[in-house]
């Protein structure tokens, strides 16, 4: 009776010592880890929200790049960090692409939970300035006409650029042939040069081309027009209807974190999120602020999921 009291004693310790530890969260930095190189579009808007949620939770949050392996090194580092919310992963479109076309990942799928979808970013297809397409129907009017004599540039086979226009030729049956490049800036060079006949990228690195008449935006790949271009149509509203590929970025946790923990977080998070300044920056770049509940993101992860798994699967796409 004595040592049952005793165990129920400690228990109640236990129990106490825990949930104190959480209500005081945080006590210390907390590292966001960004899985890509330093001065990218993800890395900068990592940046931005890195330092207003410091401010929320009254601490620093410190930016910690591990790139490589096309996001797997720094998603892994994450994955088997302590599940105590110090340690927060800041991923892309690879986390659900990366799963496809590795024969093996270096962490388990449950190993993270999803904590919130931070931002949606479409993609737009460029042209040279001089070329004779002038709109994206032109462009799918051209590739059924020359099967196999239209190409397409992208900064490698595990980009989201690579599988937009992999699941656009899909959708509309088209014989187009791949250019990879090791990363997006040379191949929008080779697409300005006309070395190329057109290629997917992200309104951070072309808009300033755009803009200044050295590309022509063809359409943009989500389902409503992009403020920054609104001039430009959708993929959907013109040659395939339905048809939607982003970019985004989101925040998880290692799995396990407390849910007190997570909803510190989360709440700051979304917080960050709705104030003016941080909206702007990121509409600035062709990006939409999102903010979404951890169960939101988690059926946004499986439909990207499976979207990614079936266009992989039936274009036959291997790493490069």
């Amino acid at each position: 009776m004595i040592h049952n009291t005793i165990r129920s004693m400690l228990a109640a310790c236990l129990l106490a010592a825990a949930a104190s530890a959480q209500a005081a969260f945080p006590e210390r930095p907390i590292t966001l880890v960004v899985p890509y190189a330093p001065g990218g579009s993800a890395d900068a808007l990592a940046r931005v929200l890195a330092v207003r949620v410091g401010a929320k939770l009254g601490t620093s949050v410190i930016v910690d790049n591990k790139p490589g392996a096309s996001g797997t090194i720094g998603a892994s580092f994450a994955a088997k960090a302590a599940p105590d919310g110090y340690t927060v992963l800041y991923d892309a479109t690879p986390y659900s692409i990366n799963p496809h076309l590795f024969p093996r990942m270096p962490f388990a799928a449950n190993a993270l939970q999803p904590l919130a979808l931070v931002s949606l970013a479409p993609n737009i297809v460029i042209v040279r300035a001089e070329s004779p397409v002038k709109t994206i129907k032109d462009l799918a009017d051209r590739a059924k006409s020359e099967p196999g004599k239209i190409n397409f540039a992208s900064g490698g086979s595990g980009t989201v650029q690579r599988l937009a226009a992999e699941l656009l030729r899909q959708r509309l049956g088209l014989d187009m042939v791949h250019v990879g490049y090791k990363s997006g800036g040379p191949a929008i060079v080779d697409t300005m040069g006309g070395q190329v006949d057109f290629m997917f990228s992200t309104i951070a690195a072309s808009y300033p081309l755009v803009s200044s008449g050295k590309l022509r935006a063809l359409a943009v790949s989500s389902p409503q027009r992009s403020p920054r271009l609104p001039d430009v149509p959708t993929i959907a509203e013109t040659v395939a209807p339905g048809y939607e590929a982003f970019e985004w970025n989101g925040l998880l946790l290692p799995a396990g974190t407390p849910a007190a923990v997570a909803e510190t977080l989360h709440k700051a998070v979304v917080e960050v999120l709705k104030e003016d300044e941080v909206k702007r920056r990121f509409v600035d770049v062709g990006v939409q602020p999102v903010g979404s509940t951890p169960a939101e993101f988690a059926e946004f992860l499986k439909k990207e999921d499976a979207k990614w798994a079936d266009v992989i699967r039936k274009g036959n796409i291997k790493l490069d």
